[in-house]
C-alpha cells in the first residue's frame, strides 16, 4: 500500500513536467461572520470551523495540508503569495486549486527593527504598501480574511506599543474601506493587557489573532476575562516554547522529543475548539510551522524535516482534523538517554546515548545522530536565525538506536540530535543539551 506521501510526491513530480492549466477565477468568495450561539465563519454560505497552518511555502507543503484535512494557511508577507511552489504554480493559486483558504499576511512594521510611528513618511509609506496589497488581492477566491500585522505591537512588551495600536486602527480603517467583503484581524503575541489595548485603540478590528504556546489552551477563557467579545483565532500553537520549559544550570532549554510535541499539538487543539471556556469566540487555529525553521533549535517548531518528511505533530493535527490517523504515521520515539544529558562533560571525551523508538506500523527504522552548537541567536518574535555549526566527525557510530561520540574539544555548549526515519515518508527527533568544560 502507497503512503500518503509517496502520492503527494509523485503529484509534485508530475506537476513539475508540464505547467498546469490556467485557473478560471471565478471572484471572491463570500466572507460572513456570523454570530449564532457564539462565532462562526461562513464562505459561501457554509459553515467553515478554520483548521489552519502557518507557513507550507515549500513545494508540496500544501498537499500535505490538504491530505491532513486542512482547510487554511496563514502567511507573514504578501509576497508569499506569488511564490511558485511544486509545479510553477503561484502560491495563492495552487491552494485555491486544492480547496485551501488563505489569510494573506500583510506586514506591519515593528519599531524593535527601526520603524518610527512618529513620523508622518513612515506612515503613509506604510499605508501606500498596505493598499496596494488589499487591490492586488481583494478578489481571489482563496482570500479568507486579511492578516494586518504579526506581534507588531512589540513580542515582549506587557502591554505592547499605543502608538502602533493607534495606527493599526488607521490601517484596519483602511482596509475595510478597500475592501468591505473581506474581515480584518490582526494578529499580537497574547497577554491580558495587550488585549486591553486592542479594545481601547483598535476598536474597528473585526478578529483578534493571538500567538500562544505552553498557554494557548487557554486563551478563549483569558480574553472572555480581559472583556473580548468578538471572535478570535489562536494563530500560532505548537509545543511549549524555548522560554517556557526547564533548563540546564547554563541556561539551556530542554526540547520536548517530536512525540511530546504531538500530545501537545492535539491537547491544545482540543481544549481550544471543544472544552474550554471562550470555544465559543474560537473561529479555528493555526499550527505553527508547517515546515522546518531555525528559531532556537532546527527541531523546535517544525513539523516537518527539509525533505519533506512529516513528523508526528502534523500526525496529530490529522487526527484532530479528521478524526483519523493518516495511513503511515511516524515512528515513536519513547526514550533518549546518555550520561551527557543536561550534563557538564569534558573535552574529547568518549560518550554514549541510546534511543528507544518504535513505529506503529511496523516499518523498519533507521537513525541519524549529529553534534551541533548551541544557538547563540539573541532574537525575539521569530527573528531570523543562523543554523549554528555542526560537527559529524565527532560521531564516531551512526545508523543504529546506540550512538558513540565525542564531545567537542572546544569549551561551549552544544546538543545531540537524533533523527529516526521510516524511510516512508516520515520521521521523528529528539535532542538533548550538554557542555564542555576543560
Amino acid at each position: 500500500m502507497r503512503s500518503n506521501w509517496l502520492l503527494i510526491a509523485a503529484l509534485v513530480l508530475a506537476g513539475c513536467a508540464q505547467q498546469p492549466p490556467k485557473l478560471a477565477l471565478p471572484g471572491p468568495a463570500t466572507i460572513e461572520l456570523v454570530q449564532a450561539n457564539g462565532w462562526r465563519l461562513r464562505v459561501n454560505g457554509v459553515d467553515f470551523p478554520i483548521r489552519g497552518v502557518g507557513g507550507a511555502q515549500a513545494p508540496g507543503l500544501l498537499e500535505q495540508l490538504k491530505a491532513a484535512g486542512g482547510n487554511t494557511v496563514r502567511t507573514w508577507g504578501i509576497e508569499t503569495l506569488e511564490l511558485k511552489v511544486a509545479d510553477g504554480e503561484r502560491f495563492i493559486d495552487r491552494a485555491h486549486r486544492l480547496g485551501i483558504m488563505v489569510v494573506p499576511g500583510i506586514w506591519v512594521e515593528h519599531e524593535r527593527h527601526g520603524f518610527d510611528y512618529s513620523k508622518p513618511e513612515f506612515i503613509q509609506s506604510q499605508r501606500i504598501k498596505v493598499l496596494a496589497a488589499i487591490r492586488q488581492y481583494k478578489n481571489h477566491p482563496a482570500v479568507l480574511a486579511w492578516g494586518l500585522g504579526n506581534e507588531m505591537e512589540d513580542p515582549i512588551s506587557p502591554g505592547g506599543s499605543i502608538a502602533v495600536f493607534k495606527e493599526l486602527e488607521e490601517l484596519t480603517r483602511l482596509v475595510k474601506a478597500e475592501d468591505p467583503h473581506h474581515p480584518v484581524m490582526s494578529v499580537i503575541a497574547f497577554n491580558e493587557a495587550k488585549v486591553a489595548n486592542v479594545l481601547r485603540y483598535v476598536p474597528s478590528l473585526d478578529i483578534l489573532g493571538v500567538n500562544a504556546y505552553g498557554g494557548a489552551s487557554g486563551a478563549g477563557e483569558a480574553l472572555k476575562l480581559a472583556g473580548w467579545t468578538k471572535p478570535f483565532a489562536v494563530t500560532e500553537f505548537g509545543p511549549p516554547g524555548p522560554w517556557e520549559v526547564a533548563v540546564t544550570a547554563w541556561g539551556a532549554p530542554h526540547e520536548p522529543t517530536s512525540q511530546e510535541k504531538a500530545r501537545a499539538y492535539f491537547a491544545t487543539h482540543r481544549l481550544v475548539s471543544e472544552t474550554n471556556d471562550g470555544k465559543e469566540l474560537s473561529l479555528g487555529m493555526f499550527a505553527f510551522v508547517w515546515g522546518w525553521k531555525q528559531e532556537r533549535t532546527a527541531t523546535w517548531f517544525g513539523m516537518f524535516l527539509p525533505t519533506l518528511e512529516k513528523l508526528p505533530q502534523v500526525d496529530a493535527m490529522t487526527r484532530a482534523w479528521t478524526g483519523q490517523w493518516p495511513k503511515n504515521r511516524s515512528p515513536d520515539i519513547r526514550n533518549l538517554t546518555s550520561a551527557a544529558a543536561g550534563q557538564v562533560v569534558k573535552p574529547d571525551q568518549r560518550l554514549t546515548a541510546s534511543l528507544e523508538a518504535t513505529d506503529p506500523d511496523g516499518d523498519a527504522l533507521t537513525y541519524r545522530w549529529s553534534v551541533v552548537a548551541e544557538s547563540v541567536a539573541g532574537g525575539v518574535g521569530g527573528d531570523a536565525e543562523s543554523a549554528p555549526p555542526s560537527y559529524p566527525e565527532l560521531i564516531r557510530k551512526n545508523g543504529s538506536p546506540e550512538c558513540e561520540f565525542r564531545s567537542p574539544r572546544n569549551a561551549g555548549n552544544y546538543r545531540l540530535f537524533v533523527t529516526v526515519h521510516d524511510n516512508k515518508g516520515s520521521a521523528a527527533t529528539a535532542n538533548f543539551p550538554f557542555r564542555v568544560e576543560p
